[in-house]
C-alpha cells in the first residue's frame, strides 16, 4: 500500500510539472487559460446554471487536453523529422485540427450560454 501510494504522489508530481509546463511555454495554451479565467469570472458575474458550469468547464478540460495532445504529437514529429516531410505535415495538421475541433465547440458552448445574458 505504501508503494502505491508514493507512486499516486509521484504521478501527481508529473501531471502538475506537465500542466505547468503546458501553460508557460505554448502561446496557444497560455492564450486558452486566460480565455478560462474570464469565462470562470464571467461565470460567477452571471451566475450561470450548474448545467451550464458543466458544459463549460467540460469545453476548457476538452481543449486542454487537446492542446496538449498537439503539443506532444508536434513535439514527436519534430524530434523524429526536424525536417520539412509531407508525410509530418499531414500528421501535424491533423493533430491542429483535433484542437480546431475542440476550440469551435467550445466557442459555440459560450455562445449558447452567454448570448442571452447579453441579449
Amino acid at each position: 500500500m505504501k508503494k502505491f501510494i508514493e507512486g499516486r504522489t509521484q504521478s501527481l508530481t508529473y501531471v502538475w510539472q506537465g500542466i505547468k509546463t503546458l501553460i508557460l511555454t505554448e502561446d496557444a495554451a497560455k492564450a486558452q487559460f486566460f480565455a478560462f479565467v474570464f469565462f470562470t469570472f464571467l461565470g460567477f458575474y452571471f451566475q450561470i446554471s450548474s448545467t451550464q458550469w458543466m458544459f463549460q468547464l467540460l469545453s476548457f478540460g476538452l481543449i486542454f487536453c487537446a492542446e496538449g495532445l498537439n503539443t506532444a504529437i508536434e513535439g514527436i514529429c519534430d524530434y523524429i523529422q526536424p525536417e520539412i516531410h509531407p508525410k509530418i505535415k499531414y500528421i501535424k495538421d491533423i493533430s491542429a485540427g483535433a484542437v480546431g475541433f475542440a476550440g469551435i465547440f467550445g466557442f459555440l458552448i459560450g455562445v449558447c450560454i452567454y448570448l442571452p445574458y447579453f441579449l
